[in-house]
């Protein structure tokens, strides 16, 4: 396994990639675009910063290439787009830095209260203005943080410290672990009513874009103090020029801007109200190291096969969640690879239930399983569990989950439905059953089968009349095709009836022919699991 390392990263880090057997470490910091054109034509992993670009014209030139690991939480120099398109797991490392940016927004918040920075420049001019540099205290303020995650729960306990009261949007909060934090829970107009001090801690998304803009700083109390050590972009640049300018915002602190770097005549530089850094948010040494070697663990996991952590493109799977879903994805790529091919080629709808364990645990990765398992045959070895979605969206196929808590008959069940467009729809289920978790089918197309999910299947609907066994088991002997397993269902005598037979060995052209051909035998499929 090569691995490319076109960032600097910890040492540490590149370390962890040379200890693994196996592993060839290409060191290329600073490379043009063309220089890591021709490294990735053999690579398997890259592990980058923030300075080099992983473009689609990267991927295209990367056929080997697996994973991309990016050393801190954005991943905006990377094309997540491409890389799923060609099947490439991208990951970042969102809790390395965490400390860092909480210390660091807190800085900024003091800055915002006391003009340190201003203060000193004066003391560095030869001045001494104590007039100039009043402040106010934190103390008995309230704080507002839109987006109480990992960093922006460390900015509340440092707030809390300096006993603040702090108050928290986050759409995805629960009020419990608002409690918990001792935060209280409020709208984004609450907040912004409410607060003397905010702070943004929300990725940049089509939601989240100039969520403090014109209309929001009207919404502020007067004097407020603004900061965003998040994503440029959430606070609306032209909006706080103004509204610093004009006194509706007392003071402000800014990692991060909308384009980086910060033109040189950006209004920003020469307003006396704010204190810009040039996205220090990570840079801490504690945090590079961190991150370097949390990238690197995180390559070496997935390139060896292991649990796939904070991946932006596919679910993340630790190996706690493995030991639980490993025989659930085994099941589901089974079932998926069943259906397509007791199917019709085209299908307009692809729907999957979950019953039992599977409703409360997040089984996101088992349905990218059984994705995978159902493009197997059609993509084959390019589709995997990152780009699986994005092949079926391409096909026409609508995907959905259905998570249902009705009685099934099983502890844990799995239905994959296909619906051709007809309308007609071709199933089957699977369970986990024995003290092995053995992954058995227990429905095709509705019909109660149990058959080992594994190997060969000849897949069988026939009239229900006396000697259909005989009649299949003769054909397959004479092609010396051995039988391993049989199940037999019908919904009542003389109707039709369902055989799913499971054999050691693919029966001939010409045995297959003869089945299909037999006048009792109303479908005849052959399955390779």
């Amino acid at each position: 396994m090569k691995v490319l390392v076109a960032d600097k990263i910890s040492p540490k880090g590149v370390a962890y990639l040379r200890q693994q057997p196996g592993f060839e470490v290409i060191e290329a910091y600073g490379s043009s675009p063309e220089k890591v054109l021709e490294l990735v034509k053999d690579v398997h992993a890259i592990a980058v910063r923030s300075e080099t670009k992983i473009t689609a014209a990267v991927f295209q030139a990367a056929p080997l290439l697996k994973v991309v690991g990016r050393a801190g939480v954005g991943v905006d120099n990377v094309d997540v787009e491409a890389a799923t398109e060609h099947g490439v797991v991208v990951m970042n490392t969102p809790a390395g830095n965490t400390i860092a940016t909480a210390e660091l927004t807190f800085t900024h918040i003091l800055c915002g209260a006391r003009p340190v920075p201003q203060a000193g420049a004066s003391m560095k001019a030869g001045q001494w203005d104590r007039k100039s540099f009043s402040g106010i205290e934190l103390f008995r303020k309230t704080l507002g943080i839109v987006g109480l995650g990992r960093i922006g729960g460390e900015v509340a306990k440092r707030a809390q410290a300096f006993g603040m009261r702090v108050l928290a949007f986050d759409p995805y909060l629960a009020p419990s672990r608002a409690k918990a934090m001792q935060v209280e829970g409020v709208t984004m107009d609450e907040l912004l009513a409410q607060s003397d001090y905010i702070t943004v801690h929300m990725p940049l998304t089509d939601d989240t874009k100039y969520m403090i803009d014109e209309a929001a700083l009207e919404k502020c109390k007067k004097g407020v103090r603004i900061f965003n050590c998040a994503r440029g972009g959430i606070v609306k640049e032209t909006a706080l020029i103004a509204a610093l300018k004009s006194g509706r915002v007392a003071a402000a602190g800014l990692d991060v801007f909308e384009d980086e770097p910060l033109a040189k005549d950006s209004e920003l530089r020469s307003l006396p109200n704010v204190v810009l850094t040039p996205h220090l948010g990570a840079s801490t040494a504690e945090a590079q190291e961190s991150v370097g070697i949390e990238i690197a663990e995180q390559i070496a996991d997935v390139l060896n096969g292991g649990a796939i952590r904070n991946a932006v493109n596919v679910p993340s799977i630790d190996a706690a969640t493995m030991k639980v879903l490993g025989p659930y994805l085994d099941l589901g790529a089974k079932l998926g690879t069943l259906v397509q091919q007791i199917g019709p080629q085209q299908i307009s709808a692809l729907s999957i239930t979950y019953w039992g364990k599977l409703v409360d645990l997040d089984a996101n990765s088992v349905t990218r399983s059984i994705e995978r398992g159902f493009l197997r045959r059609i993509a084959g070895a390019e589709v995997n569990f990152v780009n699986a979605p994005a092949r079926l969206e391409r096909l026409g196929i609508r995907a959905q989950v259905v998570k249902s808590t009705n009685e099934s008959g099983y502890t844990d069940l799995i239905q994959v439905e296909a619906t051709a467009a007809d309308g007609s729809v071709h199933s089957a289920a699977g369970s986990l059953i024995g003290r092995n978790n053995e992954p058995r089918i227990v429905k095709v197309n509705g019909r109660e089968v149990e058959v080992l999910a594994d190997g060969k299947l000849l897949v069988l609907e026939n009239v229900d009349r006396p000697g259909m066994v005989g009649e299949v088991g003769t054909i397959l002997g004479r092609d010396k095709v051995n039988i391993a397993d049989m199940s037999l269902s019908r919904l009542s005598p003389g109707s039709t009836a369902y055989m799913v037979v499971r054999v050691d060995s693919e029966p001939s052209a010409a045995a297959r022919q003869e089945i299909k051909g037999h006048a009792a035998i109303k479908m005849a499929k052959f399955v390779q699991l």
